[in-house]
């Protein structure tokens, strides 16, 4: 049994948005991802980070949520920018149960437990949307979304899963860093970054948290172990 995680699948399979269309590490993506998961057992976990599916709603991205489940592991999802069917999680839990993907579950004001870590995280929030100051209801939203998380995990030890970079070259969301260090979280993973901009992504260990990007097209599509 192995915890892993894997950010921006992009998934697309009965609508209009491959990611094919950008050429290079996409081209092909959709193979890559399932020759990616051959190593996964059926009795890991994996955590996605985010960018799930470009289906507008659940019905929409119904043949993605397929592909993903049939995929070995377990599979935790948080919520990306893009993913514009996310709705309640008594809903997406429902529309999972209701269609048999019994190896999906969601990650929204809640964690799981992995033997005796406890997997937290929300959507999380990026510089390019700091200006914006009608949205700042909803970063207030996801900072509130990441500590009743944190809280949930009690005493465990904690990993932490955002979708947006907490760091970045030359930006940091301190209040979510602040609650990382607070609520003593080992390892924070995240998604998001694409192309050049990966090259300014911030990893290592940061004060007391060790950040990792695992956007899909950064670890060519396989996902990272975390621990087993």
């Amino acid at each position: 049994m192995a915890l892993y995680a894997i950010g921006d699948t992009h998934l697309s399979l009965s609508g209009n948005k491959p990611m094919d269309i950008f050429g290079g590490a996409w081209q092909g993506y959709v193979d890559k991802l399932r020759i990616g998961f051959e190593s996964i057992r059926e009795d890991d976990t994996v955590v996605l980070c985010g960018d799930i599916s470009w289906g507008m709603s659940l019905v929409e991205s119904k043949e993605d949520f397929s592909f993903l489940n049939a995929l070995p592991g377990k599979k935790i999802i948080i919520k990306g920018n893009h993913d514009y069917w996310w709705t309640t999680k008594s809903k997406m839990d429902r529309f999972f149960a209701e269609q048999g993907f019994s190896k999906l579950q969601i990650l929204h004001n809640n964690c799981y437990t992995y033997e005796n870590i406890a997997l937290c995280g929300t959507r999380g929030w990026f510089y390019e949307e700091d200006a914006k100051i009608a949205d700042q209801k909803v970063f207030n939203r996801e900072i509130s979304r990441l500590e009743t998380s944190l809280k949930s995990a009690e005493n465990k030890e904690k990993l932490c899963f955002l979708h947006y970079p907490p760091y970045y070259q030359g930006y940091q969301c301190k209040p979510i860093i602040d609650l990382l260090e607070q609520y003593d979280v080992k390892a924070c993973y995240y998604g998001h970054l694409h192309g050049g901009s990966q090259r300014l992504a911030i990893q290592g260990k940061l004060g007391n948290v060790a950040y990792r990007l695992v956007a899909a097209d950064y670890i060519n599509f396989k996902p990272t172990k975390i621990c087993d």
